[in-house]
């Protein structure tokens, strides 16, 4: 029996729901369908090449039932080629024979039939269709994931841009922020890495068993076959690579991983601090109806989103930086180690797309508890010692650091009350001395809210 229940990986059984959209784009059905689209593709751009005599064009009408075959191709086929390759033993060569099956009954292309998958190894057809296959699941649906984060944390950093908030440097109170301008460093954060996952040309090739054009050359030495490979590569809206061996060596591949583990990684991070200030109290979580926190505690409100997050994030990282670290590397002209591990790209992303869905859902659930950030705030005096230093030392005052230390350092407790008589004291012009009279913890935040709305809007 086959169902969610049964299945090895959580991705297909318990986070199915949730990794669905990445199906289209990292399936095995979705590698024949692009093998298949890029085989018809290079068969009618053989029949197109002016140079390459072997081949006449396809007439409008053949063009148009090849074309309708890729673009419909479908769960039968997929199943068709699988049945053909219990014989072949080999994936590739099983959708060639598909190919010719699936258009016998077309004179032009069974005529044809010996130009399908021409001078092609099967890294030709594989590479691109990997290409192809990350292209999209990429644009179409990690980018629009993190986009949605992003928003949601500039929505934050502009409505909280004035809660001022106690920050914490190794975990002891500092000098104070605004829970806006917190949330608008991650978004800048993840603004830059997203620009840089994107940013990454995804490569191709169609060069031949060991990227010299070797059989091309001797079956048709007129045509400018690096000219015309490259013009195909484009043509499939990937970056053409000129110089490889048999595989395309997944350099820009690396690339990619690398930046989506980076993002990762700052997405994890996130997840911790937000962990951490809902532990504070610093928020809240709206509770949905039905759902349990413990099963013995009742009252408990577990910040599980992020912690689901925080996991997912660390299994798409490990894999993606094996993937990085493995891919490139290939023994000599080509070994197959690259084919198996490839068709774990889906399991990377889709923990990644678990951990953006989560850290989202996270995000959503959260409502800011400003009470209990003000009573920080309140019990942190202490943390004015920066300010009324550094006053000090722009009025030259002898010592100005080690008098604060004096007085504040390891001490606790530190009130309003003890500050201000201290400031008293102090050789400063009255202006200045009223101006620090005046500050309080939650006042004294900087620029921390205008960089945030800056950043938010």
């Amino acid at each position: 029996m086959t169902s969610s229940l049964t299945a090895l990986s959580p991705l297909d059984g318990r986070y199915a729901a949730r990794t669905r959209p990445l199906q289209d784009h990292f399936s095995e059905f979705a590698l024949m369908r692009e093998r298949v689209a890029v085989e018809v593709a290079w068969l009618l751009a053989l029949g197109d090449e002016p140079a390459f005599t072997l081949l006449a064009p396809f007439s409008a009408a053949t063009r148009a039932e090849m074309t309708h075959a890729a673009a419909t191709f479908g769960h039968s086929d997929a199943e068709r080629i699988k049945a053909i390759e219990s014989t072949t033993n080999h994936d590739v060569k099983a959708v060639e024979y598909w190919l010719r099956e699936r258009f016998a009954t077309n004179a032009e292309v069974a005529a044809a039939a010996e130009f399908i998958h021409f001078a092609c190894t099967s890294e030709d057809i594989n590479n691109l269709s990997h290409a192809r296959m990350l292209r999209g699941g990429r644009d179409q649906v990690l980018l629009p994931a993190v986009d949605a984060i992003v928003r949601r944390l500039d929505t934050l950093a502009t409505r909280h841009a004035d809660v001022a908030m106690l920050s914490r440097t190794h975990g002891q109170p500092a000098t104070p922020t605004t829970l806006g301008k917190e949330m608008a460093n991650v978004a800048h954060r993840l603004k830059r890495a997203r620009a840089r996952l994107a940013a990454v040309e995804v490569l191709g090739k169609i060069n031949g068993a060991t990227g010299n054009f070797n059989a091309h050359v001797a079956a048709a030495p007129a045509v400018d076959w690096p000219g015309f490979a490259r013009r195909f590569v484009e043509g499939l809206g990937v970056t053409y690579n000129p110089l490889t061996i048999q595989i395309e060596p997944h350099d820009a591949m690396a690339e990619a991983f690398d930046a989506c583990a980076r993002l990762n990684t700052i997405l994890v991070d996130l997840d911790r601090d937000v962990w951490g200030y809902i532990s504070l109290g610093y928020f809240r979580q709206k509770v949905k109806a039905g759902e349990v926190g413990s099963s013995t505690m009742p009252h408990k409100v577990n910040p599980i989103d992020f912690e689901n997050s925080e996991g997912n994030l660390g299994l798409a990282n490990a894999i993606l930086r094996h993937l990085s670290e493995k891919l490139p590397i290939s023994r000599w002209q080509r070994d197959l180690t690259d084919s198996t591990v490839l068709r774990n790209v889906g399991v990377a992303f889709g923990y990644a797309l678990l951990g953006y869905d989560s850290c989202l859902r996270g995000l959503d659930k959260l409502e800011v508890n400003p009470k209990r950030i003000a009573q920080d705030l309140d019990d942190a005096w202490d943390v004015l010692a920066e300010a009324v230093q550094t006053v000090m030392r722009a009025h030259r005052v002898p010592d100005s650091y080690e008098k604060l230390k004096e007085l504040t350092r390891g001490k606790g407790g530190i009130t309003g009350d003890d500050l201000h008589a201290f400031v008293r004291t102090l050789p400063i012009p009255e202006a200045e001395r009223a101006r620090l009279l005046e500050l309080t913890p939650s006042t004294y935040v900087g620029l921390a809210a205008s960089l945030a709305r800056e950043a938010g809007g």
